[in-house]
């Protein structure tokens, strides 16, 4: 993470909202075939813990129970001129929330992986503005849903060390930090301009 103090929030209820919000991240391992990744839905259980699910066939999945591992959670990011400051000195940067997670990793049993999947499609259905009625896992005949099941593992992580950054300009005058917001705010980067303006 960015070694600068003024970028980090040790906020808990950050962290758990950016997980939230995102609901999507990356799981490194380093394995006996090398260094893998797995993208993934994520999910806080609110108690320290976050869990998550991949396909049985997955380059992970049979390293993980026991392992410690590493999950990534991104969320806005953007890039950031110098022409957005007074000083002609200062040089292009990004700025990007994100937030490493580290711990041991467990495989869940079948009915805290079916708890996962009804939590994920819950929160995830809930967000959906059109298109009908939110889909539940109870459409699937018990027949596709053992087979759903058979194709993928269900694990939690039991969170040792949360790391974050939050870089939104906290190290420029407050003028020039509204002035990137404003800008950023112009060219699209909706997420990163409001982060910047309700964070201190």
């Amino acid at each position: 993470m960015h070694p600068n103090p003024a970028f980090r929030r040790d906020e808990r209820a950050l962290h758990e909202a950016l997980i939230d919000q995102v609901g999507f991240g990356m799981v490194f391992l380093t394995t006996p075939d090398g260094p893998r990744v797995a993208h993934t839905p994520l999910v806080s259980t609110g108690d320290g813990a976050v869990q998550f699910h991949l396909a049985r066939a997955n380059a992970l999945t049979r390293h993980l129970p026991g392992a410690t591992a590493l999950a990534v959670v991104n969320g806005p990011d953007a890039y950031v001129s110098s022409r957005w400051y007074d000083d002609p000195n200062k040089v292009p940067t990004w700025n990007y929330v994100a937030i490493e997670l580290e711990g041991p990793v467990r495989q869940m049993e079948e009915e805290g992986l079916v708890g996962l999947l009804e939590t994920l499609s819950s929160r995830h259905e809930g967000r959906i503005a059109t298109g009908g009625e939110p889909w539940t896992m109870d459409k699937l005949t018990p027949q596709a849903m053992r087979a759903q099941l058979r194709g993928i593992v269900g694990f939690e992580m039991e969170v040792m060390a949360w790391r974050e950054t939050i870089k939104l300009s906290q190290n420029q005058p407050a003028d020039e930090r509204e002035r990137v917001a404003a800008a950023l705010e112009a060219e699209g980067s909706l997420g990163v301009a409001e982060l910047m303006r309700t964070l201190p």
